[in-house]
């Protein structure tokens, strides 16, 4: 079975202000990194307008309603200060859960063996009812809760290596043992959560890394913390929270990976989506605001998922 790509041009028309760091030039280069002939079977689909009713898998009406109501005729809408709302905004939100969603039942249906999610605005700092940090709505969340919803899955595993702690997830699941949430970050970093004491009802795994800290940290931490929790839960799908910000290139932090952790962080969650999963494992894009580091990182990414 085949790698699917999920993208869609209305992404590029979520904008933000000038000089923001999530910016549709990180998908034009990504689709630049894509376009590479190693990529040539790469099964590129376009992605499906999301079903909004699903948003309230994850978040309240009276929540998903204000970010509507919020979304600007012209111009920008300020949620807060990093997060910025423009008249395509919804529909890019909307196609970013479609298409987290429509991963979900691929991976289950076998008409692909593992799907990556090039989309935005991102999801993980997105909590029950707080959009921050450039994000709207939790698209990880909603994908686990339709995968459960949906396609009878008992326990769903989040792997979040976005080199700021995904909050919004850690709130979502923060009681429920049904959903394990597992994330490497850097830390002290924003959003200022993601301490080891923070276990939710034991299915919360943080491993912060410490600032200037690189490759041999963050798969320690991957070894220690995240691998053994995935072989204790069993999950029945592995949703990865796929940002690259912590490349060492990015503007944003202070971790030194290279292409190469990300190619070996996604061999080593696949290989526990084969012992567990039946190889179903869903990548949705989070951050990374280096246009070359992201664009590398990507495609390594990718390349891994393609050789099974």
């Amino acid at each position: 079975m085949t790698t699917r790509l999920y993208t869609h041009p209305i992404y590029l028309e979520h904008l933000t202000t000038p000089g923001h760091p999530e910016r549709p030039d990180r998908l034009r280069a990504i689709e630049r990194a894509l376009d590479d002939e190693a990529f040539e079977m790469l099964d590129r689909v376009e992605a499906p307008t999301g079903d909004e009713r699903t948003i309230a898998y994850a978040h309240p009406e009276n929540f998903v309603e204000s970010v509507r109501r919020q979304v600007p005729v012209e111009g920008f809408a300020r949620i807060d200060g990093d997060t910025t709302l423009s008249p395509k905004s919804w529909q890019a939100a909307l196609t970013a859960i479609g298409a987290a969603n429509a991963a979900v039942d691929d991976v289950f249906s076998g008409r692909a063996a593992n799907v990556f999610v090039a989309s935005r605005p991102p999801g993980h700092h997105a909590e029950k009812a707080t959009a921050m940090g450039f994000c709207l709505f939790n698209n990880a969340a909603i994908a686990a809760r339709h995968a459960q919803r949906d396609h009878g899955a008992e326990r769903v595993a989040i792997v979040d290596w976005d080199v700021h702690h995904g909050n919004g997830t850690q709130d979502i699941f923060w009681d429920d043992p049904s959903v394990l949430y597992c994330s490497t970050h850097q830390m002290p970093l924003f959003p200022g959560t993601g301490a080891k004491g923070e276990t939710g009802v034991g299915n919360i795994v943080n491993a912060p890394l410490a600032p200037d800290t690189g490759s041999d940290h963050f798969r320690e931490a991957f070894r220690s913390r995240v691998l053994p929790a995935l072989d204790r839960f069993a999950p029945d799908l592995i949703i990865i929270s796929a940002g690259f910000d912590a490349h060492h290139r990015d503007p944003l932090a202070e971790i030194n990976l290279t292409e190469a952790d990300f190619d070996w962080a996604t061999g080593q969650l696949m290989d526990s989506a084969a012992r567990h999963s039946s190889n179903r494992l869903v990548s949705l894009l989070e951050g990374g605001y280096d246009l070359h580091g992201l664009a590398f990182s990507v495609a390594a990414h990718v390349s891994r998922l393609m050789k099974g």
